[in-house]
């Protein structure tokens, strides 16, 4: 099977952004409800292109979006009218777009927009995108997946960024529903060592994905970097001719309970060991979870430096 390439591989290796979450925190925002960040698509919209472009210009070449709680039922969606849903996912691509404008304008580098696709336990708001434990099986989490997915590609975005998923069943779901969507697609797990949160082998996932033609790379992130190194090793023999795509949490460990995050005894810098992704393959390397702009800019310098 011939290397399959992302439509902007000559580009080298990709800086992708880091928490979103977490910089709009950091800027004032609210992001303790159950729909997350993408509550401020409607009560702060200036915000969320705001921290997208501090992504940007902190050396970024790649932004995800801020749907990646949204829903169409579910906690994060409850009382929200169909017609809000959708207004909300063209708008997390419209702003990510924006915020891509404006820092192309500043230095001229061309900028890009992965729009996310989080799993079904998004949806739920209690961390259950952490066990997989959803009791849904491949049809009903395909039925479940199938309008946000067409909704967000009808925002054309550069790609799709299916993030997060928590198990086999769910990536098998959505890789049936983008075999023939019309947009690249990486496909993102987040990883207990090298096994999904449902106990699954990575590799075994990277397989049956590498199969997708729509499916141009494959990785890990929200997890810690025993992951990620697990991920890139499962990739570089299970779907050789994908790219790989990484970006791990920063520090602290997430309590779902009280939707906040709690220290960890020792923090570690969550990008020290890029010179060892890049080394390893990765193609588009950033940061999830507690990943600031600052991490983003020590990354883009690292990657620069290396290219």
């Amino acid at each position: 099977m011939p290397e399959r390439s992302l439509p902007w591989d000559a580009r080298g290796t990709l800086v992708l952004d880091g928490g979103l979450g977490t910089q709009l925190e950091s800027m004032g925002v609210d992001v303790r409800g159950p729909a997350w960040s993408a509550a401020a698509l409607h009560d702060d919209p200036d915000a969320i292109r705001s921290a997208h472009l501090v992504f940007f210009e902190a050396g970024a070449d790649l932004a995800v979006t801020a749907s990646y709680q949204i829903s169409f039922d579910g906690p994060a969606g409850a009382g929200s009218a169909p017609a809000e849903v959708e207004a909300a996912i063209v708008a997390s691509t419209r702003l990510a777009r924006e915020a891509a404008a404006t820092a192309e304008d500043r230095d001229g580098r061309a900028r890009l927009v992965a729009a996310s696709v989080g799993p079904f336990g998004a949806s739920l708001a209690d961390g259950s995108e952490y066990t997989g434990a959803y009791g849904l099986t491949v049809p009903e989490l395909r039925a479940w997946h199938r309008r946000r997915l067409h909704a967000l590609a009808a925002t054309a975005p550069d790609a799709l960024a299916i993030e997060t998923i928590p198990s086999e069943a769910e990536a098998e779901a959505l890789l049936a529903e983008v075999a023939s969507i019309g947009l690249p697609v990486w496909l993102s797990l987040t990883a207990d060592g090298d096994r999904t949160r449902t106990g699954e082998p990575l590799a075994e996932v990277f397989a049956m994905a590498a199969e997708v033609e729509a499916v141009v790379a494959v990785g890990a992130n929200c997890c810690g970097r025993a992951g990620i190194a697990a991920a890139l090793t499962a990739a570089s023999t299970a779907a050789p001719t994908l790219a790989r795509v990484v970006y791990p949490n920063g520090p602290g460990i997430w309590d779902a309970a009280a939707r906040a995050w709690r220290p960890e005894p020792v923090e570690v810098d969550p990008l020290a060991a890029a010179p060892e992704w890049l080394a390893a393959g990765a193609g588009i390397v950033g940061g999830c979870c507690r990943v600031t702009p600052a991490h983003i800019r020590s990354l883009r310098a690292l990657v620069d430096a290396e290219a």
